[in-house]
């Protein structure tokens, strides 16, 4: 396992340079707000003179036992459904990668049900068909914990010695709501009830019983370790998302995080080692309660705020063309001086 991850703080010795640079635009001092900061993260992250944003969308999917306990209005089996329908290109993810013709990959991390015969465009890395229920049971062993980050990190690594700098990662998996919440009330010690939200839009019956399970899970915790938490209540798609996240930072390359699943891994990987953290780009805030809370936690100001509460990558999707945005103006908008603009003192 790869047991620590290397990953250098932000320099930000340029940080004068850099906003020296946006300010001589031909605009008003902070006219383009948050995409000026936008800009000044990527150009710090990258350290170039100019940006480049090349980004790809990774979705995991994976199956959670918490799921048999009704907690979602979906069974199971909707999780390799969905596999299916990415691969068609059916989803909400496909239609936003396509319009900015954003490379899309699809990772079974370990869903239930797994699809005969095996699609050729599903990349394997299967640490098992779903997790236990971790309102009884760990949810995985400390082994399998590892394993899914070292698979997540050499995925990560494999998509930037491709030449893709931009990683962007979704989730698809009944129950990881339930896998987040726990997480977030684990690490945060914030109440489950201000964690747990109705993620596909479950009755307050159901919302009641999935607090309920939670709690009760949460009940044998014995220590913050982010690995051993990973294993007691995380998911496949968590954790490689998670391992991800880290290998993605190390290499000092730009994070793109989705939603409330994808920054719980976040968080996860933050509490692994903290500099990751200087990577993260927070697309949006999703309407789940808990990702309020997260973000919160984090000190992070997303860049959409849409009400979105899907997951898949949708918001990270969504968000990647400001990106693109920041890139163009940082590059190629013109200066003052090259212009020969004047403007008064």
């Amino acid at each position: 396992m790869t047991s620590s991850w290397d990953i250098k703080p932000l320099n930000t010795t340029n940080t004068t340079v850099i906003t020296g640079n946006i300010n001589q635009k031909t605009k008003p001092l902070g006219a383009l707000g948050d995409l000026e900061i936008l800009a000044t993260q990527i150009a710090l992250i990258q350290q170039t003179p100019k940006i480049n944003i090349n980004p790809v969308m990774v979705v995991f999917a994976a199956d959670h036992g918490i799921a048999d306990e009704g907690v979602s209005i979906a069974p199971s089996i909707v999780t390799q459904q969905m596999v299916l329908n990415f691969l068609q290109g059916g989803a909400a993810i496909n239609c936003f990668c396509r319009t900015q013709n954003l490379p899309l990959f699809v990772v079974d991390a370990g869903i239930k049900y797994p699809i005969e015969p095996y699609p050729k465009d599903l990349i394997s890395q299967r640490i098992g068909s779903g997790t236990n229920n971790f309102a009884h049971t760990s949810a995985m062993s400390i082994a399998d914990a590892e394993r899914a980050l070292d698979l997540g990190t050499n995925l990560a690594n494999d998509f930037i010695q491709r030449g893709f700098n931009t990683l962007a990662f979704g989730e698809m998996g009944i129950g990881n709501s339930s896998s987040a919440a726990a997480l977030l009330a684990a690490i945060t010690g914030e109440p489950v009830e201000h964690c747990c939200g109705r993620g596909t839009g479950i009755s307050d019956e159901q919302l009641m019983k999935k607090i309920q399970l939670i709690t009760q899970g949460l009940k044998r915790i014995s220590s913050k370790a982010p690995l051993y938490l990973l294993s007691e209540v995380g998911g496949f798609e968590i954790a490689q998302i998670c391992g991800a996240m880290l290998a993605t930072a190390q290499a000092g390359k730009t994070i793109v995080v989705d939603g409330f699943i994808a920054s719980t891994a976040a968080l996860v990987a933050i509490e692994i080692n903290p500099a990751a953290r200087d990577y993260m780009i927070f697309a949006h805030k999703s309407h789940e309660q808990g990702h309020q809370i997260l973000l919160k936690k984090l000190n992070a100001k997303p860049l959409l705020d849409l009400g979105l509460r899907l997951g898949e990558g949708t918001g990270a999707a969504l968000a990647l063309p400001l990106l693109k945005a920041a890139e163009s103006f940082y590059n190629d908008m013109a200066t003052f001086a090259s212009t020969g603009i004047t403007v008064d003192a």
